[in-house]
């Protein structure tokens, strides 16, 4: 992996850190069990600092690699999950069920 230093990738570290903590308040014991973070191959996802935190901070969490601009999201997707988001963005799930239905 090449060197890049980007103001970008401490930007992104501090949304890690606030992931991080949502994560343990909103799902307590997820953390533990294994969070999986998908990234793409954005600079400030691949910098150096950021390269730095993950293996700091991760505590195990399994980082999925994809490809920028991959195909598997297409541009109607976009148009999907804005109104879902408004539509469910209040809404708590107790279980994995719950969420399913």
């Amino acid at each position: 992996m090449s060197k890049r230093i980007t103001p970008f990738a401490s930007r992104y570290c501090s949304t890690l850190d606030r992931l991080k903590e949502a994560i343990r308040r909103k799902r307590p014991g997820l953390l533990r069990r294994g969070v999986m973070l998908q990234h793409d191959n954005a600079t400030p996802h691949s910098a150096n600092l950021t390269q730095q935190w993950l293996q700091r901070y991760r505590y195990g969490w399994e980082i999925l690699h994809h490809p920028a601009h991959s195909p598997d999201m297409a541009p109607s997707d976009f148009h999907l999950f804005g109104p879902l988001n408004r539509h469910l963005g209040d809404v708590a799930f107790e279980t994995e069920d719950d969420l399913i239905s």
